[in-house]
């Protein structure tokens, strides 16, 4: 666990991360919403050269890739138009219907073991789309599934592809991600807080957080 002293300080320990895997060459699973923005635009001040990476989506919103509630989109303003030399990317094809578009990415993703899966938390203690009592979070044999979302369809990687990785690191800031992170972090795990069923089964799992995002937790 990384406790910064304030989001600001969280996203930089969480930029540290990204660049680790960037720099060696990992596969590198990314996720949206605003709070990895600024980890995003601190990873790119720090590496420009991200051309040995492979870059893929923990989730997607089924949307074309130029609106602005996708992940692809947040990631591309955030980080890829602010570095030199580009990683391969791999996105999901928001712009197809999910299921089309989990199938496809499901099977691009066969016989890939991510470097790093980037990981938020909702206040919900949803993690990817991984919402509480989803059908996906019992899914085994696939690596990407079409999930539901609470605004539109969606396309997830699966809890087997992301406990999977080398390193799985969430990254929570601010109090109203508190109560969540204290039931992901020192709960028992639940489908209710789907968060808590992602660790890395042979790899290492980091929580980097700010004071706020960890007051429900033991320090």
């Amino acid at each position: 666990m990384v406790v910064a002293e304030d989001a600001e300080g969280a996203a930089r320990k969480a930029a540290q991360l990204l660049v680790e895997a960037a720099s060696a060459g990992r596969h590198i699973a990314l996720s949206g919403g605003s709070t990895p923005r600024p980890a995003y635009e601190h990873a790119a001040s720090m590496q420009s050269d991200w051309s040995k990476a492979e870059l893929w989506w923990g989730d997607e919103r089924c949307v074309p890739p130029g609106d602005e509630r996708s992940n692809f989109r947040l990631a591309r303003a955030a980080l890829l138009d602010r570095i030199a030399r580009l990683p391969a990317v791999h996105r999901v094809r928001g712009e197809l219907d999910a299921e089309a578009a989990a199938f496809e990415y499901d099977q691009e993703l066969q016989g890939i073991r991510l470097g790093l899966a980037f990981l938020g938390i909702g206040p919900d203690g949803h993690t990817a789309s991984l919402f509480p009592g989803s059908e996906a979070l019992g899914v085994l044999d696939r690596r990407a599934v079409a999930a539901a979302g609470p605004d539109v369809d969606r396309v997830t990687l699966t809890p087997p592809t992301l406990c999977e990785a080398e390193t799985v690191a969430f990254l929570a800031v601010g109090d109203e991600k508190a109560e969540a992170v204290r039931r992901a972090f020192a709960g028992e795990p639940t489908r209710e807080t789907p968060a808590s069923l992602i660790r890395a089964r042979s790899g290492r799992t980091v929580l980097v957080t700010d004071r706020a995002a960890a007051a429900g937790l033991a320090l």
